[in-house]
């Protein structure tokens, strides 16, 4: 078996590389990785660099996974901030750093692909490998699955553990059948909420695959960018993504875009597959109350249950979600450093972090207004 880091990932043929993807989630997708690279999301001059590690056999691709050298920590949604400024004190370098993770993406899963197990975990050992030899500060592998964290810890990586907040179908025939399951308190605001939007003369309309044209796809980056600018900072992906993602993946793209007055004010992007649909990416153009709720989470709720799917992932942080049906999951990290002295360090703070991010879980689960009807014991999203 050989080893080997591709800076393109055209340098694997996409048949070879789906072909050890475990389902038909598209972000692991070979289309999805190098529409990031075609488009130049990722690349020269972004920071991310492509690195992406694989094992042949005789011509065989036996394990892959996205591998990238990163030059900052953005874009990544497990934060490391603190640990390259430490390094900076002391006169250190933190970046360029290794980084196993789908760019911009926090959906848990599987970020090894293999033929089997055996080789799943063989390439995980080669990248750790090559990464000890690289002389660079550290590794990081996101969002990880069980199989993953259990081999990267035997390999002397460290866990850390955060939560996100996804919606789980309890079987639900439609969108007040769930409003049923929630405490009265949280189903009278969700109402109220919805109330508000319709009351603001506001539609969404749904778009699926091929019905989304190039000029949806044009209006929703203007709303993306102009969120993104509206927080003063700059988005990470671009029109020409957007566009090559509608042509290469249709089947997983879904957009909602909001109508008022006679105009196309907001858009929401939403990616899915057979089992999960996963909120990505949402913008306005004009202030609506309680808007963003409608497009980001109750109207995705109710495309999932219209579609009959089990899950709704709603993204990175958010506590406010809990209020609206999404309940506490549990994600994974895993990270490598080079220098004993910071990895030590890294690990009594992870080892005070992962105590209160228990008890920041059990508080939580304490204010689930779904317990009370219908119980959703915390699950990891490892098990998705």
């Amino acid at each position: 078996m050989e080893f080997r880091h591709h800076a393109r990932i055209s340098e694997i043929p996409a048949r070879a590389w789906d072909a050890l993807a475990p389902n038909d989630q598209p972000f692991l997708r070979h289309a999805y990785l190098h529409a990031l690279e075609a488009t130049a999301c990722v690349g020269e001059g972004t920071g991310w660099q492509s690195a992406h590690a694989a094992l042949w056999d005789d011509g065989r691709l036996l394990a892959a996974m996205p591998l990238y050298l990163k030059q900052h920590s953005m874009g990544e949604y497990v934060f490391d901030w603190s640990w390259a400024e430490a390094y900076a004190r002391h006169g250190l370098d933190y970046y360029p750093k290794w980084l196993a993770a789908i760019p911009f993406t926090p959906v848990p899963g599987q970020r090894v692909l293999g033929v089997d197990a055996a080789c799943r975990r063989a390439l995980l050992g080669g990248v750790l490998q090559a990464a000890q030899h690289s002389g660079l500060s550290s590794l990081h592998l996101l969002f990880a699955a069980t199989d993953e964290v259990r081999w990267a810890q035997e390999l002397g990586c460290m866990r850390r553990t955060s939560v996100q907040f996804h919606w789980h179908n309890a079987g639900y025939r439609n969108f007040e059948d769930f409003l049923a399951a929630l405490s009265g308190e949280k189903r009278k605001k969700i109402r109220q909420e919805r109330r508000r939007v319709a009351e603001a003369g506001v539609s969404l309309r749904v778009l699926e695959g091929a019905r989304i044209s190039r000029q949806d796809w044009a209006f929703f980056t203007r709303c993306y960018t102009r969120t993104y600018a509206l927080h003063r900072s700059a988005p990470y992906l671009n029109l020409d993504f957007f566009e090559l993602l509608g042509e290469r993946l249709p089947q997983h793209c879904v957009l909602l875009i909001a109508h008022q007055s006679g105009q196309d004010i907001a858009a929401s992007l939403l990616l899915r597959d057979s089992t999960s649909l996963y909120g990505r990416y949402w913008g306005t153009l004009a202030e609506v109350s309680c808007l963003h709720f409608e497009a980001c989470y109750y109207a995705p709720i109710e495309y999932a249950i219209q579609h009959g799917l089990q899950r709704f992932e709603g993204g990175a942080q958010g506590e406010h979600k809990l209020a609206r049906g999404l309940q506490p999951v549990e994600t994974s990290s895993l990270h490598w450093l080079a220098d004993a002295r910071f990895a030590r360090a890294v690990e009594d703070f992870l080892a005070r972090e992962s105590d209160g991010m228990a008890q920041y879980i059990s508080e939580l689960e304490a204010r689930n207004p779904l317990q009370r009807q219908n119980p959703l014991l915390l699950r990891s999203a490892d098990e998705n």
